[in-house]
């Protein structure tokens, strides 16, 4: 029986070879793309669900209710964790964490790794597991460090490192440490990520700020015991916050600050870990959103809905040929369940196959997949027995909504009728053109998205942000040597080089560089009553000479001036709004009650030092010795970009041998800053290439198999002087209204959708109506041509074949 069904199965399909064709290719596509979509999904939604306890692991944030509305910071002051393992029983753990770079060396080898300032909680809190030491003690002494397997690796090679000594600098100079334990490395969906660690008290800046409350630098990670809630302990937290932050309270309320929905102006919570990997608000932009993550699943969705309608269309549109082949069965005592196993098995067949093929797709696009949209898809990870479950679930469900339904109608046939040649479930009707309608309104949602992503991106990439990127080559400096040796030793090389116009550092840098690395550096504090929260950014001199920044007041600074390099300062237009004097320039503040006072020496426009996703904040720049130049900008001519680039390589192997050379351009760092924007319009854009593709082959399928099916009155209307355009039309504009009605159903909801994605940005385009206008005329004129080809051959016919077929 079953080989029978098999021959029988194989020989409608070859002698449906067009349809067929067509759905193979369709399914196999689709669920080939929807299987790299939610593999990529299911990545990004298993962030830090490793760790052991992470349901009881948060990272604290406070909430600030001020005047301009709600604003959140993650950044924590030094004496914060101390304070809280001191007044907290409940607490399990409780970890500083600050983001660090270094340069590791041992005997003749230097590596520059990333050396995070950490307290020893960090190895207890988290569930990366311990290869060697033990996590409880690893980093009880100040001069221990932990090192993660490939770091220890690169170093030690086949040594075992426990006990051996080894130097890094980057911390305020070289410094010894001795390794204390090994730690494995950080799995790909890790929010935390390291080489090493040391205890934070070897940051450079610790001891000036180990008890001040008003300067804030790094994460906090706390671990609650079990049985203690989120809320119950925000609450707890409450008297905490009012203890230590008294006079933040009593400035916001000066200033009018009102009360949020707790009762609270300014107020300690907590962020559950496994929101880390999600939040965008709080670390300029760089986490991943949840919105980006389903929608990468309701692409994949719309391409299988696609696919699967394709099938259920041209299954249900060649069950009128198949009708009198049923009868016959029944008539011979087929039973309906037999009917339904043989049609519904062609269907498995067809699934089957393309499954195959869709799998043989995804492992040979992976890597390109990976490299195109930065996903970390893995063959392991494909076939992990979870992963096999949901993609064969999948399977099944597509198969049966697919087969199912054109099988079950196929086997309600009535005998008599399907024999007489009356089949009315089989002919054009509601059901196939809602079909077609549902198809075309998600290709039409896709193009209009497609649309608006890439004009937001393009928008934000043109929008000036008030320095310029052309011709600037960007240098980060490392640990190899000092940032500002370094910028002297480049100047003095490069003095005089007709190739370039100016070099200067700086602490920050403008984009995302070949390093990876971004950094901010704030501060805040009252001025006159007026709260002032500013960028503090260290820079060099002519640091506006080589960004091109124009000054509206005042004078830059100069080694004229030897105060410039302690107390002078030079502020954006908003910071001067900020401090409220009249006359900013040669105004003085104070950033502490015991600290340098300052003086504004010149003014500038206010520049977007971070993505446009972020609203612009005011800056100061300073030449302050205390903070450190990471990064060097040299600009060039605009003729000696690339030989320059060889040059300044050649340079730097004399100043830091030992270091890697990343320079890059400026203006590809600031493009870097919409990766994840330029990722999803690459989504989008692919999604709607395969949507149009899959769209078409299944209107082509389904407009042959009308036009086959209206050939007598083709022949008709041609015998009584119809004209080859008139029968065209009337073969067309059936399916261009299917298209018109779903560019109708599309529309709101994709402007509805649009307008929610672009809320999140400060600085955005609208939604023109000449998005929906171009969709609108892409979509019809694809459909068109699709059903054009066939029309016009059908018009084409001699009216006496036409008149002759069955």
């Amino acid at each position: 029986m079953l080989t029978n069904y098999l021959k029988i199965a194989f020989r409608t399909l070859w002698k449906h070879k067009s349809s067929t064709f067509i759905n193979l290719i369709g399914l196999s596509v689709a669920f080939g793309s929807a299987t790299l979509l939610f593999l990529s999904a299911a990545f990004e939604l298993s962030f830090d669900h490793f760790h052991t306890d992470h349901d009881r692991i948060y990272r604290t944030y406070f909430s600030i209710n001020n005047p301009k509305g709600k604003e959140l910071r993650a950044s924590m002051p030094y004496p914060f964790v101390p304070a809280l393992k001191q007044e907290f029983p409940e607490l399990a753990g409780a970890t500083r964490y600050q983001e660090g770079h270094g340069a590791i060396q041992y005997g003749d080898k230097q590596i520059q790794k990333q050396v995070d300032g950490v307290d020893a909680d960090v190895l207890t809190i988290f569930s990366f597991p311990m290869r060697q030491g033990n996590a409880k003690t690893a980093l009880n002494s100040l001069s221990s460090i932990v090192l993660s397997e490939n770091v220890a690796k690169d170093i030690f090679g086949t040594t075992n490192p426990m006990g051996k000594s080894l130097r890094v600098n980057g911390l305020g100079g070289w410094k010894d440490f001795i390794v204390t334990g090994i730690i494995a490395d950080f799995p790909d969906n890790s929010s935390i990520q390291y080489d090493a660690f040391v205890r934070i008290e070897n940051i450079p800046e610790y001891p000036v700020n180990k008890d001040r409350w008003d300067n804030t630098q790094h994460s906090v990670y706390v671990k609650v015991k079990s049985g203690t809630s989120q809320a119950s302990f925000e609450k707890r937290l409450q008297p905490f916050t009012q203890k230590y932050f008294q006079g933040n309270i009593a400035e916001l309320k000066k200033q009018g600050a009102k009360p949020d929905e707790r009762g609270e102006i300014f107020s300690t919570r907590l962020q559950p870990l496994l929101d880390v990997h999600f939040e965008t608000a709080m670390i300029q932009g760089l986490g991943t959103n949840r919105m980006y993550v389903y929608t990468l699943m309701l692409i994949g969705l719309f391409i299988l809905a696609i696919a699967a309608i394709n099938f259920v269309n041209l299954t249900l549109a060649r069950s009128f040929t198949r009708a009198r082949e049923v009868g016959v069965r029944k008539s011979l005592g087929a039973q309906r369940g037999q009917l339904f196993t043989q049609l519904w098995g062609e269907t498995l067949l067809t699934c089957g196959s393309g499954l195959l093929i869709g799998a043989g797709l995804v492992v040979s696009l992976r890597e390109k997949f990976n490299a195109v949209f930065n996903a970390k898809l893995t063959l392991d990870y494909l076939l992990q027995p979870m992963t096999l479950v949901i993609v064969l679930s999948a399977f099944l469900l597509v198969t049966l909504v697919a087969g199912g339904y054109p099988a079950l109608v196929m086997t309600r046939f009535q005998t008599v009728q399907v024999l007489k040649g009356v089949v009315k479930a089989a002919r054009p009707g509601l059901l196939r053109n809602s079909l077609i309608i549902t198809q075309f309104s998600i290709t039409c949602l896709l193009l209009i998205s497609t649309f608006v992503v890439l004009r937001q991106i393009n928008y934000l990439r043109e929008k000036p942000l008030g320095f310029r990127t052309e011709q600037v080559i960007s240098i980060p400096v490392g640990s190899e040597v000092e940032g500002k040796y370094a910028l002297t030793q480049l100047r003095n090389r490069l003095a005089n080089n007709p190739n370039v116009m100016s070099i200067t550092g700086t602490g920050v840098n403008l984009g995302r560089g070949l390093d990876g690395s971004s950094s901010r550096n704030m501060v805040g504090f009252l001025h006159n009553g007026r709260d002032v929260t500013s960028d503090w950014l260290r820079v060099d001199y002519d640091y506006l000479k080589t960004l091109d920044i124009k000054l509206l007041a005042g004078r830059d600074f100069s080694p004229q001036h030897p105060m410039d390099s302690t107390v002078s300062v030079i502020v954006s237009t908003s910071f001067a709004k900020e401090l409220g004097e009249k006359q900013p320039l040669g105004a003085f503040f104070q950033t502490d009650s015991a600290g340098t006072r300052y003086q504004i020496i010149g003014l500038i426009p206010d520049i977007h030092m971070y993505a446009l996703r972020n609203e612009i904040k005011p800056v100061a720049m300073h030449m302050h010795q205390d903070a450190g130049i990471t990064y060097l900008f040299v600009r060039v001519i605009p003729q000696s970009l690339l030989p320059m680039m060889e040059t300044l390589k050649q340079e730097w192997r004399q100043i830091a041998p030992k270091s890697e050379f990343q320079a890059s351009f400026m203006n590809e760092n600031t493009d870097r800053w919409y990766r994840k924007e330029e990722k999803l319009s690459q989504m989008f854009s692919v999604a709607a290439s395969i949507a149009i593709v899959l769209s078409c082959m299944g209107l082509f399928a389904i407009a042959l198999m009308t036009i086959q099916q209206r050939t007598k009155e083709i022949g008709v209307r041609k015998v009584l002087g119809a004209s080859v355009m008139s029968i065209v039309l009337l073969l067309s504009k059936d399916f261009l209204k299917l298209v018109l009605v779903a560019l109708v159903i599309a529309s709101p909801i994709a402007w509805y959708g649009m307008n929610q994605w672009l809320s999140d940005f400060p600085y955005k385009t609208d939604v023109s109506w000449w998005v929906f206008a171009l969709t609108g005329l892409l979509a019809v004129s694809v459909a068109l041509l699709t059903v054009s080809f066939q029309s016009i051959r059908a018009a084409l016919m001699n009216p006496v074949k036409s008149l002759r077929s069955e």
